[in-house]
Protein backbone atom coordinates (compact mmCIF):
# COMPACT_ATOMS: atom_id res chain seq x y z
CA UNK A 1 0.00 0.00 0.00
CA UNK A 2 1.40 3.14 -1.23
CA UNK A 3 1.92 5.91 1.79
CA UNK A 4 2.46 9.98 1.55
CA UNK A 5 5.95 10.85 0.13
CA UNK A 6 7.62 14.36 0.55
CA UNK A 7 10.79 16.31 -0.25
CA UNK A 8 12.85 19.05 1.38
CA UNK A 9 14.32 23.17 0.39
CA UNK A 10 15.70 25.11 2.70
CA UNK A 11 16.00 28.82 1.61
CA UNK A 12 16.09 32.41 3.49
CA UNK A 13 13.01 33.52 3.78
CA UNK A 14 13.28 37.01 6.08
CA UNK A 15 16.38 39.25 7.70
CA UNK A 16 15.00 41.28 9.87
CA UNK A 17 16.29 43.14 12.80
CA UNK A 18 16.13 40.81 15.44
CA UNK A 19 16.43 37.07 13.45
CA UNK A 20 16.82 35.66 10.54
CA UNK A 21 13.86 33.59 9.43
CA UNK A 22 14.69 30.08 7.34
CA UNK A 23 11.88 28.95 5.20
CA UNK A 24 11.42 25.11 4.66
CA UNK A 25 9.70 24.30 1.87
CA UNK A 26 8.19 20.70 1.84
CA UNK A 27 6.23 19.42 -1.21
CA UNK A 28 4.10 16.28 0.16
CA UNK A 29 2.70 13.52 -2.37
CA UNK A 30 -0.74 12.30 -1.65
CA UNK A 31 -1.51 9.19 -3.59
CA UNK A 32 -5.19 9.30 -1.80
CA UNK A 33 -8.53 9.55 -3.65
CA UNK A 34 -8.86 11.44 -0.38
CA UNK A 35 -7.48 14.78 1.70
CA UNK A 36 -5.13 13.62 4.87
CA UNK A 37 -5.01 16.12 8.16
CA UNK A 38 -1.37 16.96 9.18
CA UNK A 39 -1.52 16.93 12.81
CA UNK A 40 1.68 18.44 13.54
CA UNK A 41 5.12 19.39 11.97
CA UNK A 42 8.21 19.69 14.24
CA UNK A 43 11.39 20.80 13.27
CA UNK A 44 15.17 21.20 14.32
CA UNK A 45 17.70 23.46 12.70
CA UNK A 46 21.71 22.09 13.23
CA UNK A 47 24.60 23.78 12.11
CA UNK A 48 28.23 23.53 13.54
CA UNK A 49 26.99 20.36 15.39
CA UNK A 50 25.02 22.16 17.31
CA UNK A 51 21.13 22.55 17.49
CA UNK A 52 20.02 26.11 16.77
CA UNK A 53 16.20 25.97 17.20
CA UNK A 54 13.72 23.55 17.41
CA UNK A 55 9.71 23.64 17.47
CA UNK A 56 6.09 22.20 16.50
CA UNK A 57 3.81 23.72 14.20
CA UNK A 58 0.39 22.07 15.12
CA UNK A 59 -2.35 21.55 12.94
CA UNK A 60 -1.24 23.11 9.77
CA UNK A 61 -3.97 21.76 7.56
CA UNK A 62 -4.63 19.29 4.75
CA UNK A 63 -2.71 17.66 2.39
CA UNK A 64 -5.09 17.38 -0.72
CA UNK A 65 -6.05 14.60 -2.07
CA UNK A 66 -4.40 12.75 -5.27
CA UNK A 67 -2.04 16.13 -5.74
CA UNK A 68 0.66 17.57 -4.40
CA UNK A 69 0.50 20.08 -1.33
CA UNK A 70 3.20 23.00 -0.46
CA UNK A 71 3.74 23.70 2.82
CA UNK A 72 6.11 26.05 4.29
CA UNK A 73 7.81 26.13 7.89
CA UNK A 74 9.19 29.56 8.93
CA UNK A 75 12.06 28.62 11.49
CA UNK A 76 13.18 31.85 12.93
CA UNK A 77 16.34 31.85 14.55
CA UNK A 78 17.41 34.90 16.19
CA UNK A 79 20.91 36.50 15.31
CA UNK A 80 22.63 35.98 19.23
CA UNK A 81 21.75 32.70 18.34
CA UNK A 82 23.74 32.63 15.30
CA UNK A 83 26.33 34.43 16.98
CA UNK A 84 26.91 30.84 18.71
CA UNK A 85 28.13 29.70 15.31
CA UNK A 86 29.91 32.20 13.93
CA UNK A 87 33.15 30.99 13.59
CA UNK A 88 31.45 28.90 10.58
CA UNK A 89 29.77 31.80 9.04
CA UNK A 90 32.81 34.36 9.46
CA UNK A 91 34.75 31.78 7.65
CA UNK A 92 33.10 31.35 3.96
CA UNK A 93 29.74 34.02 4.98
CA UNK A 94 27.51 30.65 4.78
CA UNK A 95 25.66 28.94 7.18
CA UNK A 96 26.18 24.85 6.78
CA UNK A 97 22.95 23.34 8.26
CA UNK A 98 21.16 20.41 9.08
CA UNK A 99 17.23 20.55 8.88
CA UNK A 100 15.23 17.82 10.60
CA UNK A 101 11.66 17.94 9.90
CA UNK A 102 8.88 15.09 11.24
CA UNK A 103 5.16 15.46 9.71
CA UNK A 104 2.78 13.55 11.85
CA UNK A 105 -0.22 12.62 9.57
CA UNK A 106 -3.45 11.12 10.39
CA UNK A 107 -3.99 8.05 7.91
CA UNK A 108 -7.48 6.52 7.98
CA UNK A 109 -7.60 2.64 9.41
CA UNK A 110 -3.71 3.15 10.12
CA UNK A 111 -3.88 6.17 12.38
CA UNK A 112 -1.08 8.62 12.61
CA UNK A 113 1.94 8.35 11.09
CA UNK A 114 5.59 10.38 10.92
CA UNK A 115 7.46 10.63 7.71
CA UNK A 116 10.96 11.83 9.18
CA UNK A 117 12.60 14.07 6.39
CA UNK A 118 16.37 15.52 6.61
CA UNK A 119 18.39 18.02 4.32
CA UNK A 120 21.88 19.41 4.73
CA UNK A 121 23.44 22.15 2.63
CA UNK A 122 24.72 25.34 2.92
CA UNK A 123 22.63 29.06 2.42
CA UNK A 124 24.81 31.91 1.87
CA UNK A 125 24.12 34.83 3.83
CA UNK A 126 23.57 38.54 1.94
CA UNK A 127 26.69 40.54 2.22
CA UNK A 128 25.24 43.92 3.88
CA UNK A 129 28.06 46.24 1.84
CA UNK A 130 26.41 45.11 -1.61
CA UNK A 131 29.77 43.24 -3.28
CA UNK A 132 30.16 42.26 -6.47
CA UNK A 133 27.53 38.91 -7.10
CA UNK A 134 30.44 37.73 -9.06
CA UNK A 135 33.17 37.48 -6.60
CA UNK A 136 30.66 35.37 -4.53
CA UNK A 137 29.57 33.21 -7.35
CA UNK A 138 33.70 32.44 -7.88
CA UNK A 139 33.61 31.70 -4.40
CA UNK A 140 30.96 28.22 -4.45
CA UNK A 141 33.56 27.06 -7.09
CA UNK A 142 36.05 27.01 -4.64
CA UNK A 143 34.53 24.69 -2.75
CA UNK A 144 33.95 21.87 -5.10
Amino acid sequence: MKKPEADLDVDISKMGLHAITFMANISITNPYSHSLPICEVRYALFSAGKEIVSGTMPDPGDIEENDVTLLKVPVKVPYNILMTIAKDIGRDWDIDYEVRIRLIVDLPIFGSITIPLSKTGEIKLPTIFGGDDDDDSKDKNDDE
